[in-house]
């Protein structure tokens, strides 16, 4: 007789088979271990895109590229130009241009050559550019010339700062731009030791440049222009060429009669003393003026 099953009962099942207990999979340690992702997708951030590759070769040629710029035969220096120079002689420039021959121009110390360019006696300001592939160019500016000073061996052009930085041939005429400025005839033994790189004391210029500027209407002279000559014994000499003559005015500072005079104090005493001379002895019949003391002024008459 069947048995009628009961609403909410167990599911019967057959005979002789074993329940099926879930468990989940646990660590060591008694935590559930998560299911791994898929091989492909584990694999995938190690494997770069195509981009990256690019890229990575792209950085890789460019230091190759620069590699072989800094020591292939390509991109050294193969040519130096240069401009702006005319006391600056092309020896002074190749002692330091020179070094720079066949350098890779990427490794070029443009800033360092300046430097040493600037270093040179005429050259007040350098400017030097690498120019791909191979070429150097060098421009220079040149110290301003403001007087010329002539010794027994040479005639050499001086800056403000009484640098020496050029030199002419002592048998040639002073182009028109030197003509122009002040002339100092330096005849002192030690003078002739003067030459280009030599420095002539800042305080010694600016007495010599002084003395040239002067007008010679305040000596009570008629003459066009002064000169200046320096000698060992009779210091710095006023020098007029028409009608010709000569004044000494001394070492400035270095006689005891000076002590407590400035230069220009002294110089304007000595202008006057001149002055004095001449309009009672007129400058046509004067050939030697000894002024260095201005309250004892000598004169010798020409002929």
């Amino acid at each position: 007789m069947p048995v009628a099953k009961r609403s909410g009962s167990a599911p019967t099942r057959p005979a002789g088979a074993r329940p099926v207990v879930a468990r989940a999979v646990r660590r060591r340690g008694g935590q559930a271990r998560k299911p791994r992702p898929p091989l492909r997708q584990r694999l995938r951030p190690r494997v770069p895109s195509a981009a990256r590759a690019l890229a990575a070769l792209g950085i890789a040629a460019l230091a190759a590229g620069l590699v072989a710029g800094l020591n292939g035969p390509w991109l050294r220096v193969g040519s130096i130009v240069y401009a702006g120079e005319r006391y600056t002689t092309e020896r002074q420039l190749a002692a330091v241009l020179a070094p720079a021959q066949g350098v890779p121009l990427l490794a070029l110390d443009a800033d360092g050559i300046a430097a040493e360019l600037r270093r040179l006696p005429a050259v007040a300001e350098a400017r030097v550019d690498a120019v791909l592939p191979n070429a150097v160019h060098v421009t220079v500016a040149e110290k301003k010339p403001a007087f010329v000073w002539q010794t027994s061996g040479a005639r050499l052009v001086g800056g403000a700062d009484g640098t020496l930085f050029g030199s002419v041939p002592a048998d040639a005429d002073l182009a028109p731009e030197l003509a122009r400025l002040p002339f100092v005839d330096d005849r002192r033994a030690g003078g002739n030791q003067l030459g280009v790189g030599s420095r002539v004391p800042p305080a010694m210029v600016a007495t010599a440049l002084r003395l040239v500027a002067l007008d010679p209407a305040r000596l009570g002279s008629n003459a066009t222009g002064l000169s200046v000559q320096i000698d060992d014994e009779y210091g710095f000499i006023l020098v007029a060429g028409k009608p010709g003559w000569r004044a000494a005015f001394g070492f400035y500072g270095l006689d005891p009669v000076d002590a407590g005079r400035t230069p220009e104090r002294q110089i304007e005493q000595q202008v006057g003393a001149v002055r004095t001379l001449f309009a009672a002895h007129p400058e046509q019949t004067v050939s030697w003026v000894d002024a260095r003391n201005p309250g004892k002024v000598y004169f010798r008459a020409k002929g």
